[in-house]
């Protein structure tokens, strides 16, 4: 039977820590380095390289642009956010769904907030993908009825199993959804790694206390339990 992993093994990366961005319209956080925020000591883990903590003011966003051999994910927190790509999709995501967009050899896209007086506020995250020159593509995932309040929904795969969205990489994704104290738990496989990202609310990882915008890396084996202290909503990355 696996052991739950130590405290000492739980390396956190809290909220206030976190790069800033403000240009007005947008408001970011950046969890590892991006665009004019560098840290030498947060540029990623294993093929996590960005998560952005975005809010977009109502009627703004980002104008289309290019992007290449990087899986790039939104999760839409409050509000609504609309996408369009150059291979022809053109979708509107609101409160807790997911799309997915394989850049692969080339894709411009565009996302902006559609109300004309509320924000949105999402994650963008950007995962490196398993190898280079791989063609383009797109997905999404939207919680089923029976889904819709389940403790830890697979929301990303390979696979593209039980109806997750698809990730050109060796990484599972899950949607973390807890009330005050509910408790999900996940076993680290020997050679990979776990990254979760509070969202919002607060839980006890095995012990560490993780508030909104708090993360926390674990690269041994074992067993983590994340027990809610109020309503809680997270990503769990499960990353070789």
């Amino acid at each position: 039977m696996e052991t739950q992993i130590p405290t000492s093994e739980i390396t956190v990366r809290r909220s206030s820590e976190r790069g800033l961005a403000d240009h007005g319209w947008l408001r970011s956080r950046h969890t590892f380095s991006f665009a004019d925020y560098y840290d030498p000591a947060h540029m990623g883990f294993r093929s996590l390289r960005v998560i952005n903590d975005d809010i977009v003011a109502a009627g703004q966003g980002f104008p289309e642009h290019p992007h290449r051999d990087m899986e790039i994910f939104s999760y839409v927190l409050e509000g609504a956010l609309a996408h369009r790509d150059s291979l022809g999709n053109e979708r509107v995501l609101n409160l807790g769904q997911i799309q997915l967009m394989s850049a692969g050899t080339g894709v411009r896209h565009g996302e902006f907030n559609p109300s004309a007086t509320e924000s949105t506020h999402f994650l963008q995250i950007w995962i490196q993908p398993r190898e280079a020159g791989l063609k383009p593509s797109y997905t999404e995932w939207h919680p089923s009825l029976s889904q819709g309040n389940d403790p830890k929904v697979l929301v990303i795969s390979p696979d593209g199993c039980d109806n997750s969205a698809c990730i050109q990489q060796d990484a599972e994704i899950y949607r973390i959804l807890l009330e005050p104290g509910q408790s999900i738990q996940h076993e680290v496989r020997s050679g990979r790694g776990l990254w979760i990202q509070m969202a919002e609310g607060s839980a006890e990882l095995n012990g560490v206390t993780l508030e909104t915008g708090d993360a926390a890396a674990i690269e041994a084996t074992g067993i983590v339990t994340l027990i809610a202290n109020s309503k809680s909503n997270a990503l769990l990355f499960d990353l070789h």
